[in-house]
Parts: C-alpha cells; sequence; structure tokens
C-alpha cells in the first residue's frame, strides 16, 4: 500500500509538472510557426540523435557489466541494458533521480546478486556520474571565464548552486562507499532509531541478516579501493556516456543547418544545465531545464531557440524516458516470465 501511495504521488507530481513546464514554456507562443520551423529540421541529423541517446543508455550497461564482471559476476549484457533501463527510467519519473536505483536493486535482487554488493556498484556508478558533472562544472569556472561571460552571466547562481550540491554528493557518497565502517555506524543508528520508534519490531534474525550484508559491503568496498584501474575505466566510459548525452544538441543544430558555434561550446552549455538541474527535486529537470535552455542557448539558435530547446528535449530527455521505458516493460516481462517458469519448474 505504502509503494502505491508513492507511486501515485509520483504519478501525480511528474503530471503537474510536465503541465507547468507545457504552459510556461508555449503560453503566448505562436503553435503554427514553433511547427513550421520544427518541420524544417533534417532528421538526417536527428536520427543520430536518437542513437547517441540509446548509447548514453547502453553506457551504463556496460559499466554494469564490466564491475559485475570484475567481482566474478557473469551477466550477459543484455540483461545489464535492462538494468541500465529500469534505472534511467524510474529516474526520470522522480524527484532528484531517487527512484532508479532502488529498482535496479529490485531487479538484480532478481539475479541473485546481493543487495550490499548491488548497492556498491551502484553508488560507485552513481559517483562518477556525478563526477563527470563536478568536473565540467569546475573545469568551466577556472578555465573558461570567457565561456561564462558570453553565456552564463543571467544563470550563474543556479550554476553554482548545482555545482555545490554536486560537489556535496559526490564527496558524501564517496565516503559512504570507501569508509564502510562509518556507512555501518549510520545505517545501524537508523536501525536502532526505528526499533525504539517501533516502525519495526526487534528482531535477532534481522540483525544478523544486517551485519552479514555489512561483511559483502565491506568486501566489496575492499575491493574497490585495491582496484584503482577499475574506477578509472569506470570513469572513462562515463565521460564518453555523458558526453553522447550533450551531443544531440549539437545534432539539433546541425539539423536547423546552422554554423558558426563550434561543438564544443554547445557540448558545454548543454553540460552547464546537467550541473545545474541535476540535484534539483524535480524528474528529469523537468521545466527548469527549458528554462535554462531558452537562456543560455538564444546567443546559439537565435530565433530557433524555442524549437531547438523542444527538438533537444525531446530527444534528449522525452527520447530517454521512452526507449528505457519500453525496455523497463520487457524487463518486467522478462521476469514475470522467468519466475513463473521457474516455479512450475519446481
Amino acid at each position: 500500500m505504502r509503494i502505491n501511495k508513492k507511486a501515485i504521488f509520483n504519478a501525480v507530481f511528474l503530471i503537474v509538472v510536465f503541465a507547468l513546464t507545457i504552459y510556461g514554456v508555449f503560453h503566448g507562443e505562436d503553435m503554427d510557426a514553433l511547427l513550421g520551423a520544427m518541420k524544417k529540421a533534417d532528421i538526417r541529423w536527428l536520427i543520430p540523435g536518437v542513437l547517441l541517446v540509446t548509447f548514453f543508455i547502453w553506457g551504463e550497461s556496460i559499466i554494469i557489466w564490466y564491475m559485475m564482471r570484475s567481482f566474478g559476476v557473469k551477466l550477459k549484457k543484455r540483461i545489464c541494458f535492462l538494468f541500465s533501463s529500469v534505472g534511467f527510467f524510474f529516474s526520470c519519473i522522480t524527484p532528484s533521480a531517487t527512484g532508479g536505483q532502488p529498482m535496479q536493486i529490485y531487479f538484480m535482487k532478481k539475479e541473485k546478486i546481493p543487495i550490499p554488493f548491488a548497492t556498491v556498484i551502484l553508488m560507485v556508478v552513481t559517483i562518477t556520474y556525478k563526477l563527470v558533472l563536478v568536473v565540467i562544472g569546475l573545469g568551466v569556472v577556472f578555465f573558461a571565464q570567457g565561456f561564462m561571460k558570453r553565456y552564463l552571466m543571467n544563470i550563474l547562481p543556479v550554476f553554482y548552486l548545482g555545482i555545490g550540491l554536486n560537489v556535496f554528493c559526490v564527496a558524501f557518497m564517496t565516503i559512504l562507499v570507501f569508509h564502510p565502517v562509518l556507512m555501518e555506524g549510520i545505517l545501524q543508528k537508523i536501525l536502532d532509531w526505528l526499533e525504539k520508534l517501533h516502525i519495526c519490531k526487534k528482531n535477532r534474525k534481522r540483525r544478523t541478516r544486517f551485519h552479514h550484508s555489512m561483511d559483502v559491503y565491506r568486501d566489496t568496498a575492499a575491493y574497490l579501493k585495491e582496484h584503482k584501474l577499475l574506477i578509472c575505466n569506470v570513469i572513462f566510459i562515463t565521460f564518453a556516456q555523458r558526453i553522447a548525452l550533450f551531443a544531440v544538441t549539437w545534432m539539433v543544430y546541425l539539423a536547423f543547418g546552422l554554423s558558426g558555434a563550434s561543438a564544443w561550446d554547445i557540448i558545454l552549455l548543454q553540460a552547464v544545465i546537467s550541473v545545474s538541474v541535476d540535484m534539483l527535486p524535480l524528474p528529469g529537470g523537468m521545466g527548469i531545464s527549458e528554462s535554462l535552455f531558452l537562456k543560455i542557448f538564444k546567443p546559439v539558435f537565435a530565433a530557433l531557440t524555442l524549437p531547438a530547446m523542444v527538438l533537444s528535449r525531446g530527444l534528449g530527455y522525452y527520447s530517454q524516458l521512452l526507449i528505457s521505458a519500453a525496455f523497463t516493460v520487457v524487463a518486467q516481462l522478462y521476469y514475470t516470465w522467468k519466475d513463473s517458469d521457474s516455479n512450475a519448474g519446481g
């Protein structure tokens, strides 16, 4: 019942934010002119944009497959792609992308992957995912002052807030991953608190399972500490994955037949939006992402800024949502069939 209420809340919240975004973006705009401009976009450049989004989802699945394999867990790449799709779908529809990892862990459990083990791996994925944003954000601040003055003066408070929140998140999660004693202490206090408030009953078996889980967590964290090359490779793949998604806007730029702006300027501008909205409590950064796009891309797209925003968000966020939703359905059907087949065999 609690899960159903949470799902209903997230659905209602998503619909409300989407409706407000649509109203805020398109209110007072000439829709015929907008559609006319979008029709002029060359679809031959938009199709590669969809492929870049697919590569973005696939990139995380390769990271999961690579890390699992390094721990001796043999999974097929297509199963990891389902895990990745599930994560992106629920991240897209929940505030601050909080729903992705719990659902990934839920499906990983169906492959007999221990929850503490899956938790550490997914935390490393998240850390590197946000670390890329931190590196790009700080790189812009310290080494691209001209770029900031040209494009970002109107959004600097939001940009700095985004960098600060991501730095805090990366630092906090890194401490939890590589200092399992601290992690165990925090979880132990939470469990004590839940029992004290009678939310959970005192249970010796639960305590035993908790300590066993923390043993797995410690072993996994220790392994990661000893295999720094593994982490470096994951960071490299994550950079490629992130750049692919940011390059979608470059495809939109080419689709309109524009010239003058460099690919890296456009990719960096899209990265700035991600840095700014990644930690905000909005599903997919909805609303604020569109607003920032219209402000900072005006010098790039000029009169085509609104149609460019629609296509860029349509490819970068909504096609990602649709692709990941389709494979989330596949994952649900696959494991439903697998569970029923297993029960029938038993």
